[in-house]
Order: structure tokens, then C-alpha cells, then sequence
């Protein structure tokens, strides 16, 4: 019987402390230093922002004369895009994810449809730009409308929003499908009343940072060819928009230093926006799992 070196076992134990030590100093030092650099990110577009965000700034249409020239058509833009592309993307994504994941037969045909949607998800988000003005604006004959721009912001999203959903609806525990059908439950039953109450904290979770993306996207909808400058607002989703990102973008290529604040301020507006939609996911969440 071979006996045991207790220096071999100490020297080794030693190393991987040692290693343990030291990528935790290494993670600890990149934390660090992302939480740095978001730091000086935020400090000098608050800086240069925040004392051009007032009730004239939100209020105002955009103009050639920074003093004059504000976020009014951007914001109303985007809210009207998310008219769209949340009651699409969610709708389409989560009823997809259910589709996969409750009713669809484990195949090579549905395993080949899984693969892909999980790669639509890293397709660069010009694709879905070129894709968008191929079918919403030139074949379909939408223009530079809401409807074009909507439904092209939710392909972006839908795959994120698809994988998210079936991640939370394969997360609840088996045994409560289990025990709806002992109850005598139908499966469509068991999915409204089991499955999706458990599974709404993980699927919320997904698509607002999909519905985050949407907002902050500026490619897709340049390839589609919506204005940088628009003086008025839309009245219908078949009326040309324009939205935050856009103008930020519009604002960030003048060489004018008072432009520069202008696009700093509304970055400030589209954080705040960001930070509203997360919490009201946050607090649905928290919600529904107390039920629970």
C-alpha cells in the first residue's frame, strides 16, 4: 500500500491557493478597472450634459442653432418604436420559446432550428439593418415609417428575447407540470397557469435587456435610412420618426462643442430611460416571485 507524502499533498495545496490568490487579484483588478472606466465615461457625459438638460431641452424640436435645438421629436420617436417592437418581439419571442420548449418534438429539424436562432443572436446588428430595408422598406413599401423601423428592431431582438424565454420556461421544475396533470390540467392549461407564472421573472429579465439593445441602436435604423433631422412628429406608424440614438448620432459628427453637450445630455435622457424600463422589470419580477 502506498503511503500518502503529506510535502507533496502541503506544496500542492500551497500552489493552488496561491493560483487562487492570484486570479482573484486578476479579476478583481478588471472588475476594477471596468467599473473605472464606466466611471469616467459617466462623469464627462454628465459633466457635459447636465447643464443642458432642462424642460426646454425635452421640449424642443431639433434645430440648427444649438441654444434652440432639443431631443422632442428623438424621444416621442422612440416611444412610438417601442410601441411597436414590444408587443411584436414579446409576442413572437415568447410564443416561439413556448412552441420549442412545450410542444415541438425533439428532432433533427427542430434541433437545426435551434442552432440557428441561437446564431441569429450574434449576427451583427447591420444585417438585420440590410434585412429590414430589403423586405419592410423596398418590398413592402413602408418607407422610413415606424412599422418599418419596429419591425426591424424586433428581428434584432427576437432571437435574445427566443433563447431567454426558453431558458426560463426549462428552468421550472418538472414536477409541477407533473402535478398540474395529475390535477387533471390540460397541457395548454398547465403552460398559462404553471409554467409561465414561474417562468415571467426569467423571461422579463431577457427581453428588457433585448428591449434596452432596441433603444440604444443606431446601424440598423441608418441603414434603413431614417432622417437625422426631423422637425416634426409622427402621427401614425406609417409616418417617418426619428429617435434618440439618431440624434445623439447626428449631434456627436457636428464639429460644434455645444453639439458635443447637446449629445451628452441626451445620453443622459436615453440612461434615465434605460434605468426606468430595468426597474419596471425589476419590480414585476419581484412580484411575481412572491407569488410564487
Amino acid at each position: 500500500m502506498k503511503l500518502v507524502d503529506h510535502e507533496i499533498v502541503k506544496q500542492k495545496m500551497k500552489s493552488r491557493l496561491y493560483m487562487n490568490v492570484v486570479f482573484k487579484g486578476i479579476f478583481l483588478l478588471a472588475t476594477l478597472f471596468g467599473l473605472l472606466v464606466l466611471g469616467i465615461l459617466l462623469y464627462r457625459v454628465i459633466s457635459q450634459g447636465i447643464g443642458y438638460l432642462d424642460w426646454q431641452f425635452m421640449n424642443s424640436l431639433p434645430s440648427r442653432k444649438p441654444e434652440e435645438a432639443g431631443i422632442y421629436t428623438a424621444l416621442n420617436g422612440t416611444i412610438w418604436l417601442m410601441f411597436v417592437v414590444a408587443p411584436v418581439s414579446l409576442i413572437l419571442g415568447v410564443g416561439t420559446a413556448i412552441y420549442l420548449e412545450e410542444y415541438a418534438k425533439k428532432n433533427r429539424f427542430t434541433t437545426f432550428i435551434q442552432i440557428n436562432i441561437s446564431n441569429l443572436a450574434g449576427v451583427p446588428s447591420v444585417v438585420f439593418g440590410l434585412l429590414g430595408l430589403t423586405i419592410f422598406v423596398r418590398a413592402l413599401a413602408l418607407g422610413t415609417s415606424v412599422l418599418a423601423a419596429g419591425l426591424t428592431m424586433s428581428l434584432l431582438i427576437l432571437p435574445v428575447i427566443i433563447v431567454a424565454a426558453q431558458e426560463a420556461i426549462r428552468a421550472v421544475p418538472k414536477q409541477l407540470r407533473e402535478a398540474s396533470f395529475g390535477m387533471g390540467a390540460t397541457k395548454w392549461q398547465t403552460i398559462v397557469r404553471v409554467v409561465m407564472p414561474a417562468a415571467i421573472p426569467g423571461i422579463l429579465t431577457g427581453a428588457i435587456l433585448a428591449l434596452s439593445r432596441a433603444i440604444g441602436e443606431t446601424a440598423p435604423l441608418v441603414v434603413l435610412g431614417l432622417p437625422l433631422f426631423l422637425a416634426f412628429l409622427p402621427n401614425s406608424f406609417l409616418d417617418t420618426l426619428t429617435v434618440l440614438p439618431m440624434q445623439i448620432y447626428n449631434w456627436t459628427s457636428r464639429p460644434q462643442v455645444e453639439f458635443q453637450a447637446l449629445a451628452a445630455a441626451a445620453i443622459l435622457v436615453l440612461l434615465v430611460l434605460l434605468i426606468a424600463m430595468n426597474s419596471i422589470a425589476v419590480i414585476i419580477r419581484n412580484k411575481f416571485q412572491k407569488r410564487l
